[in-house]
């Protein structure tokens, strides 16, 4: 039986997939179903399914650079893109002659697509190279504008005191149960929302996910050491502890 990852951020077009898929292939094995890029990645990197349907714009990690990391951790994988892009962005994914499906999806266009899927299981999926010209030709398409814009400052809890803290002064994110921990170089705060919701709102090109949970600020960092494992660890500026960068994190990291 072939297995299947599915990543789709928005639930109820994670269930019409997850239907349509049942219908157009009825003996795959949905191992996993993801609503955000970082558990995407280690769900392909646990599981090295088949195929993976990957939504291009998900919080955190974009779908593309899910199979940047995925070509690493599991090259095996064949990857299909379903996105709402419009005609140039279409024309980037043919003529890197790679799998998308446009949303709404039709049946006769996943029908198609899965026969195609078929016929290349076994081979090696799309290669880093691939995703990496793809994410060059999309460019800012992959965040259009009208987007929530990046976050300057926020307020978190430390005790009984509440503290503005600004976004530049943030050395890393870590999740805590469905709040999350605001760590900078003077200590430790409480957030009152899950990681997941900060992914759409902060500025990309500064904080980067290295795993599922946490999230750290380029700035911070003195150094990376990659172990024999496949994992990195993170020294930073101005805190004592170490973060661990996993192994499909890696592949994105070294890129940055």
């Amino acid at each position: 039986m072939n297995t299947c990852v599915i990543a789709e951020d928005e639930a109820l077009l994670r269930e019409a997939l997850l239907e349509q898929l049942a219908q157009a292939w009825p003996d795959l094995d949905v191992v996993a179903c993801c609503e955000d890029g970082a558990s995407a990645l280690e769900a392909i990197a646990e599981h090295a399914p088949d195929v993976a349907f990957l939504d291009i714009r998900m919080p955190g990690l974009t779908g593309l650079e899910v199979a940047a990391g995925a070509a690493q951790a599991s090259p095996r994988t064949q990857i299909v893109f379903v996105t709402a892009y419009d005609h140039y962005a279409v024309d980037a994914f043919e003529r890197g002659a790679i799998d998308y499906l446009l949303k709404p999806i039709q049946p006769d266009r996943l029908a198609a697509t899965v026969e195609r899927v078929k016929a290349r299981l076994g081979g090696r999926a799309m290669d880093a190279a691939s995703v990496e010209e793809l994410l060059r030709q999309l460019g800012g398409q992959l965040r259009p504008a009208g987007d929530q814009p990046t976050l300057t400052w926020i307020t978190a809890s430390a005790g009984r005191e509440t503290r503005l803290i600004m976004i530049d002064d943030v050395v890393y994110f870590r999740a805590d149960n469905k709040y999350t921990t605001v760590v900078t170089a003077d200590g430790e705060a409480l957030l009152r929302k899950p990681i997941r919701e900060l992914l759409d709102v902060l500025d990309t090109s500064t904080f980067k996910q290295i795993h599922r949970s946490t999230i750290v600020n380029l700035k911070a960092i003195a150094s990376v050491v990659r172990d024999d494992s496949g994992k990195g660890t993170l020294k930073l500026r101005n805190r004592p502890e170490t973060l661990v960068v996993s192994q499909p994190f890696m592949t994105l990291f070294r890129a940055m």
